[in-house]
C-alpha cells in the first residue's frame, strides 16, 4: 500500500512516496521561506500532487512543534509564523485534494522506525533524538503514546538538572535539552573556554584531551541517566538514538558503556540500544504511516 510523508522543517520540505519498506521517489525543496500556513500548505499540495496524492494515496505530514490530542489543530509550532490554533489538517487535506494526516516531527520519527526500521515488528519502544534539541516519542502496546492533550512524549523536557533555562517556547528549568542539546553544549563548551564558536563534531574528535574531556564526561553521563530513566518508566523492547549528535565516532560505544550505572539490576538484563536505521527518512516514514492509520484505521 503506498502512503506520501512529508517532514515539514523550518529550512527544507522533504516528501516521500513510500511503499512497504523503500521510498519510491523523493523531492526536496527549501521552505516557502515566510513559513506562513497557506504558502507552505500550499507548497506542501504541489509536492504531494507530483509525488501522487489522491484519492487513493493518503499523505502524512509531521509538523515541528505540538500538535493536539485529535491530531487536527496545530498547538505550537517552532518558527513557523501563524500556525497556532488552526486546523491544520483540514486545511492541507482540502489543498490536498485527498485523504491527509498530522503528527509530531519527533513522533513521526518513532513511528517510522517501527514502520521500516529498527523497531518493525516490535510493540514498545522508544526512540530519542539528539541534535540541536533533544526529542523522540514513545510506542507502548503498539500505539504512540500521545497523552490526555496530545503533548506526551516530549523526552526533552524531562527534569534531570536544576537551574539550566530552555528555551523559547518552554522556559522552564533544569531539563534534558537545556542540559545536553547541541546548542546548549556548545554553549557550555564557551564557558568552559573550548572557542568563541566552538563546533562539536571538532571537540568530540579530541574529546581525549584533558581541557574537552569534561564536556562529554558531563554529556554523556546525562545522556545515559536520560536513557536509563526512560528504560525504569516504559521497560521497552529496545531504546533507539537518532540525531546528529550520535553519528561521532564510538559515540554509542561510549554511551552504551554508561547506562548501566544508572539502572536497576532487573533493567541492566533487559538493556537494548542501537542507532538509528532510518536516520532523516525516518519522520517521511512516520509521516506516511500516520497517514495509512488513518485510511485504515484500527477497530477498537
Amino acid at each position: 500500500m503506498q502512503a506520501i510523508g512529508v517532514d515539514l522543517g523550518g529550512h527544507k520540505v522533504v516528501a516521500g512516496l513510500v511503499q512497504g519498506d523503500s521510498i519510491e521517489k523523493k523531492i526536496e525543496e527549501r521552505t516557502e521561506p515566510t513559513r506562513k500556513p497557506q504558502p507552505v500548505i500550499d507548497q506542501i499540495a504541489r509536492i504531494t500532487r507530483e509525488l501522487g496524492a489522491g484519492e487513493d494515496i493518503p499523505v502524512g505530514v509531521c509538523i515541528p512543534g505540538g500538535i493536539d490530542a485529535a491530531r487536527e489543530y496545530a498547538v505550537m509550532v517552532t518558527n513557523f509564523v501563524g500556525w497556532n490554533g488552526l486546523p491544520i489538517r483540514r486545511m492541507l487535506e482540502n489543498a490536498v485534494g485527498g485523504r491527509t494526516a498530522i503528527e509530531n516531527d519527533a513522533n513521526a520519527y518513532a513511528l517510522g522506525e517501527g514502520f521500516a526500521g529498527a523497531a518493525k515488528g516490535m510493540t514498545d519502544y522508544v526512540v530519542l533524538t539528539l541534535g540541536t534539541g533533544i526529542g523522540g516519542g514513545i510506542v507502548a502496546g503498539g500505539r504512540l503514546l500521545t497523552g490526555a492533550h496530545g503533548i506526551a512524549g516530549e523526552l526533552g523536557h524531562m527534569v534531570l538538572g536544576y537551574e539550566e533555562l530552555c528555551g523559547p517556547g518552554c522556559r522552564g528549568f533544569g531539563h534534558f535539552e537545556a542540559m545536553c542539546g547541541a546548542d546548549a553544549l556548545e554553549r557550555k563548551a564557551k564557558e568552559m573556554g573550548l572557542g568563541e564558536a566552538p563546533v562539536l563534531k571538532d571537540l568530540w574528535l579530541m574529546r581525549e584531551e584533558p581541557a574537552v574531556a569534561p564536556l562529554w564526561d558531563f554529556a554523556l553521563n546525562n545522556i545515559a541517566r536520560g536513557i536509563a530513566s526512560l528504560m525504569h518508566i516504559f521497560d521497552p523492547q529496545l531504546v533507539i538514538v537518532g540525531g546528529g549528535l550520535r553519528k561521532g565516532p564510538e559515540f554509542m560505544e561510549l554511551l552504551e558503556t554508561r547506562i548501566p550505572r544508572y539502572l536497576g539490576e532487573p533493567f541492566k538484563r533487559t538493556m537494548n540500544l542501537c542507532s538509528s536505521v532510518l536516520d532523516t527518512d525516518a519522520p517521511i516514514f512516520g509521516a506516511a504511516a500516520s497517514a495509512l492509520a488513518r485510511k485504515n484505521p484500527a477497530p477498537l
